[in-house]
């Protein structure tokens, strides 16, 4: 009898951390609640532009339009050159002059 009980206590723990492990992996990302519109979180902008503009002559410059990109999008394409159409507002903003703000 007690091995029966043993066997049976092992077997209900089993299932719980089974449920437990198929849970976590089914769930979706969490996303904020804007105006009845579900939005992504925002990304970690300082370190996307760190990435993109890791091979850019002029460092700081890249960076500093990258994350003004960035905070206005939430987006920033991968790599370190072109990829834009990943990030389509990224792609469409301008300088005053019409060239691409973002690099």
């Amino acid at each position: 009898m007690k091995l029966f009980s043993l066997f049976l206590v092992a077997v209900l723990l089993l299932q719980v951390f089974t449920e437990a492990l198929s849970v976590s992996h089914t769930t979706t990302p969490q996303t904020h609640q804007v105006d009845g519109r579900s939005k992504p979180p925002k990304i970690n902008c300082s370190y996307a532009c760190s990435r993109r503009c890791s091979k850019a002559s002029r460092k700081n410059v890249c960076t500093r339009t990258c994350k003004a990109c960035c905070a206005r999008c939430n987006c920033v394409p991968p790599g370190t050159y072109g990829n834009k159409e990943l990030c389509p507002c990224y792609a469409r903003l301008k300088t005053r002059g019409n060239k691409p703000k973002c690099p």
